[in-house]
C-alpha cells in the first residue's frame, strides 16, 4: 500500500543532500507527511517541486525557504584526478556510493550515478572537485532519482551493518576486560583469604 510519505518521497528529486535539514529526501518526505516540515524546503527540487507537493497536498504553492538555499541548475561533481591525493574524505560523505577509489589512490565520480548533493566539495581538503552542469535529461529523470534512491538505501544498510558490527565488538573486547579484571579481584580475593587463615 502505497502512504502519502511515499506519494511526497516520489516527488522529490533524490538528491539527498540534507539542505531541508532531514537526512536524505525519504526523512524529509515523512516529516511533510507527519506535519513536521513545509514543503518549500528543497533548493533542488525548486519551485517546480514545491508546486507538485503543494499539489498533491491541495495546498498553496508557496516561495523557497532561503534558510534551506537557493535554487540553481542541478549540477554533478568531478575530480581533477591529478590533484587527488587520495585522503577518501569525498567517499565518506557522497551519500549514493558515486565516487570510486582507495586510499592514497586517485578517486573518479560515476557521473550517471551522481545526484549533485555537493557535500563532497566541503569534504575535499585540496579542492579537487569542480562542479559541472547536470544534463538535463539526467537531472529531470525518474529512472536517475530512482536509482539515487536505492543506492542511498543501501548505503544506509550497510552503514547501519557497520554500526552494528562495531558496536558488538566493541561490547564484546568490554566483556572480556570485565572477565579479566574480575579473575584478578577473584585471585587477590583468594590471596587473601588464605593470608587470613590460621596457621597449623
Amino acid at each position: 500500500m502505497t502512504t502519502l510519505a511515499d506519494r511526497i518521497d516520489a516527488l522529490l528529486p533524490q538528491t539527498q543532500c540534507e539542505q531541508c535539514g532531514y537526512h536524505g529526501c525519504r526523512p524529509y518526505a515523512e516529516a511533510i507527511a507527519d506535519g513536521e516540515a513545509e514543503i518549500n524546503q528543497c533548493p533542488p527540487g525548486g519551485s517546480e517541486g514545491i508546486a507538485k507537493l503543494a499539489a498533491l497536498l491541495g495546498r498553496a504553492p508557496m516561495p523557497l525557504n532561503p534558510d534551506n538555499g537557493v535554487e540553481k541548475p542541478r549540477t554533478l561533481a568531478r575530480i581533477i584526478e591529478a590533484d587527488c591525493i587520495g585522503c577518501t574524505k569525498c567517499i565518506q560523505v557522497c551519500p549514493v556510493d558515486a565516487i570510486v577509489g582507495a586510499n592514497k589512490l586517485m578517486h573518479t565520480v560515476i557521473a550517471d550515478d551522481c545526484t549533485g548533493c555537493e557535500r563532497c566539495v566541503p569534504a575535499c581538503p585540496v579542492d579537487c572537485i569542480v562542479l559541472e552542469p547536470m544534463p538535463l535529461a539526467q537531472a529531470d529523470d525518474p529512472y536517475h532519482a530512482d536509482l539515487a534512491r536505492r543506492h542511498f538505501q543501501r548505503r544506509e544498510v550497510r552503514l547501519a551493518a557497520q554500526q552494528a558490527q562495531r558496536e558488538a565488538e566493541l561490547a564484546s573486547r568490554k566483556a572480556q576486560v570485565h572477565s579479566a579484571s574480575q579473575n584478578v579481584l577473584d585471585a587477590l580475593a583468594r590471596a587473601k583469604a588464605k593470608k587470613q587463615e590460621p596457621k597449623a
